[in-house]
């Protein structure tokens, strides 16, 4: 028998049938303790897993992109097309499975959490991401006359497009349907095609 977490997350949905509310529960190791020592070992769990985590990324993250060069190398594709197309996949699995765990729930508030969570990814990866290289750049521009020579205006300029293009979904539709699913999945080939584009015609760096 397990017991609910106080104060822990609860969403509620509601239904055409029925309204109900949706709640976590706890492991079934945990459900006989006291709520503080609850708390307590839920909360040393997860600093266990981010620490793990990090570890997996420090770990892998080198090789991984030697990796994605190599790939580039034996195929002839340039290697920025080879890590836009692949380098997601794999930095982003855990997002894509914990938003498919939520959506297969299928009431309102597992949906609300899974969009937020995806929305959450793309706002870290493409934003602060970015905010900390250009970070890097200026960094090392003072510090040292060669610094880091800025040759990515094709890609930024197709990632600040995407986030405008998605936002105006999220911001001016307060009801995503299946049609805005298919529009925000179309913009992933849509911003290596800008890159070409950019890259290609225009000419940027």
């Amino acid at each position: 028998m397990s017991r609910i977490i106080p104060g822990y997350w609860k969403a509620e949905a509601q239904t055409d049938d029925d309204e109900g509310d949706e709640e976590e529960e706890l492991p079934e190791d945990l459900a006989d303790l006291d709520p503080a020592e609850q708390q307590k070992r839920i909360k040393a769990r997860a600093f266990q897993g981010m620490f793990l985590g990090t570890f997996l990324v420090l770990l892998f993250s080198d090789p991984m992109c030697d990796m994605l060069g190599l790939i580039g190398d034996k195929s002839g594709v340039p290697k920025f097309y080879v890590s836009f197309v692949l380098a997601p996949l794999a930095s982003n699995a855990s997002e894509l499975v914990a938003a498919m765990k939520l959506a297969a729930k299928k009431t309102q508030g597992s949906m609300v959490n899974s969009l937020s969570s995806l929305e959450g990814a793309g706002i870290m990866n493409n934003t602060f991401c970015l905010g900390i290289f250009l970070f890097l750049i200026v960094y090392k521009d003072a510090v040292t006359p060669a610094g880091l020579v800025w040759q990515f205006s094709a890609e930024t300029i197709s990632i600040l497009i995407i986030e405008l293009l998605v936002a105006a979904i999220v911001l001016f539709k307060s009801t995503q349907t299946l049609l805005d699913g298919i529009i925000v999945f179309m913009c992933y080939p849509l911003a290596l095609v800008i890159v070409i584009f950019l890259e290609n015609v225009v000419m940027l760096d």
